[in-house]
């Protein structure tokens, strides 16, 4: 990503945070842009849609239920086919150095910030050049939406094709942000519309002022905004990949809040009074994917025994060191539908050589993806990475380990043709387990965030059939079935599910794990 706005005092901006109710945050990498409809990064969540965009419906604050946003009010039709949101009145787009809206939100921001997504002759479909909306395409979202209409400014209605039970839900994530298309217009008007990923406008808390790629992003409070403004005047994103000088950025207080602790901290954090370390049982998994299109891992027999030869307790208590715990489903334990019956494939070394050269495959080499930045899921992938090698060597499989810059990582792991198996993970975004059955593992998410390329008629169905039912109990048996097909066809070695935690100094007040995994400073203080 090329810089986007020349920031020359990022040293300035840092020494400024001594005052009170500057916060800075000690994020662990650079976004892949700010315009969340076209990423699933966290990273890029956390720099965007959380601190910048609303959506019609939103979380509560550090919860998983759901509340209105833009939208005030809404109705379902008895049929679930039709939503109508009414809209706030009087919601105000930022006022910046690089746009000043003419008018409040209405309801044609809204049918612009979906149709966009979904209709690809549009001419805000690819203002950012390859364009690609993976997160709306891996929800089915093309042919689930058949239309959004504009009842009056206020009013939008959406028509769907069949039921969806997290409809709502999915409303609430970040690529259901809500943007402006006043601005997307100017934008267009002056032949710069790759300024939309670059400069983003919202009607969130903050508002964008300045970024300098790998150093720092900055923001200021919107005073505007339609709740109570943020506490915070100034929001400071003090990009540090390393986990380790994060840590030492928080004990000199140069931050107030970072992420991904080095587990191996964790105890010295504890003892540190000016430090709380807030934790929080994380909804997420940590995976290898294997690409199930290409052989030999395309026979999910190879892949059992791949998953056998992978010592996961050995790895969680290595990497994880006691904040995690050994995950046997695509889904965590603490989401409903979690199906406990299901018997993980044992660690037998001998039974998945046996295994491998029952299936016709010796002298396998092959690549193993290691992600280059910490993640709630995986700690520290390289090392994750260096185990599953060895465990492999122990079978008589060669494994090369390879890396990627984070963006570059995430883009070229989604590739039908790629080689290996990608480590990666996910950390829930709604709280419904079609949010990792479907996204992850869907046929529609092929070639976007299924990185097993992993499309199985029998699972596809059985997923598809619990979005379009309502009863929650019949919706848990159907998803309760589905993790066994995905255990049998093993497109995935499931790792770790684990434990979050979040170092803050303790002048942070009211600061919240995000049970989504995000990092949200609405509502958050400081004291002196």
């Amino acid at each position: 990503m090329r810089k986007l706005i020349p920031v020359t005092v990022a040293a300035m901006l840092l020494g400024s945070a001594a005052s009170a109710q500057n916060l800075v945050y000690c994020s662990e990498g650079s976004p892949e842009g700010f315009d969340p409809a076209l990423y699933t990064s966290g990273t890029t969540f956390d720099a965007s849609s959380r601190n910048v965009y609303d959506r019609l419906v939103q979380f509560k604050h550090g919860e998983t239920e759901i509340e209105p946003g833009l939208a005030e009010s809404w109705e379902v039709s008895e049929d679930g086919l039709e939503y109508t949101f009414k809209l706030r009145e009087g919601v105000k787009f930022h006022t910046t150095e690089f746009f000043t809206p003419t008018r409040d939100l209405n309801a044609d921001d809204v049918i612009f910030s979906f149709t966009r997504q979904g209709d690809a002759e549009s001419e805000y479909h690819a203002m950012t050049p390859a364009a690609s909306y993976e997160y709306f395409n891996s929800m089915s979202m093309p042919d689930l939406i058949t239309s959004i209409e504009k009842v009056d400014d206020l009013t939008v209605k959406f028509t769907l094709s069949r039921p969806e039970a997290p409809m709502l839900a999915n409303l609430a994530m970040s690529f259901a942000s809500i943007m402006s298309k006043e601005y997307a217009d100017q934008l267009i008007e002056a032949g710069t519309p790759e300024q939309f990923n670059q400069q983003p406008v919202g009607t969130g808390p903050f508002k964008f002022l300045a970024y300098q790629k790998d150093a720092v992003i900055r923001y200021t409070r919107n005073d505007e905004y339609w709740r109570e403004p943020a506490a915070i005047e100034n929001l400071i994103f003090a990009i540090t990949p390393d986990a380790s000088v994060r840590y030492q950025k928080l004990q000199a207080g140069e931050c107030h809040v970072m992420p991904y602790p080095n587990p191996a901290d964790l105890e010295a954090m504890r003892e540190n009074p000016d430090i709380n370390v807030v934790s929080r049982e994380g909804l997420n998994v940590g995976y290898m994917a294997y690409n199930t299109q290409m052989p030999p891992f395309d026979n999910p027999e190879v892949r059992k025994a791949l998953n056998m030869a992978i010592d996961k307790q050995a790895i969680v208590d290595a990497i994880f060191q006691g904040a995690g715990a050994v995950a046997k489903n695509p889904i965590p334990p603490t989401m409903w539908s979690y199906n406990d019956a299901i018997e993980d494939d044992p660690y037998d070394p001998e039974a998945a050589k046996a295994a491998l050269e029952g299936a016709g495959v010796t002298d396998l080499s092959m690549k193993i993806w290691a992600m280059p930045v910490q993640r709630p899921y995986n700690p520290n992938a390289r090392r994750m990475a260096e185990m599953i090698q060895a465990d492999f060597s122990e079978i008589g499989v060669n494994a090369e380990i390879v890396s990627y810059e984070w963006g570059e990582y995430l883009e070229r792991s989604k590739a039908e043709d790629r080689d290996g198996a990608v480590l990666l993970g996910w950390t829930g975004d709604n709280g419904d387990p079609d949010n990792f059955l479907a996204v992850l593992l869907g046929c529609d998410a092929v070639g976007d965030a299924n990185r097993a390329q992993w499309c199985n008629e029998d699972f596809d169905g059985i997923i598809k059939q619990a979005k379009e039912e309502s009863d929650q109990a019949e919706r848990t048996r159907l998803y309760e079935e589905a993790q066994v097909i995905f255990k049998d066809q093993a497109p995935w070695a499931t790792i770790a599910h684990s434990v979050v935690n979040e170092p803050i100094s303790t002048k942070v007040q009211g600061y919240k794990i995000d049970p989504f995994g995000g990092h949200v400073f609405y509502g958050v203080s400081l004291t002196e």
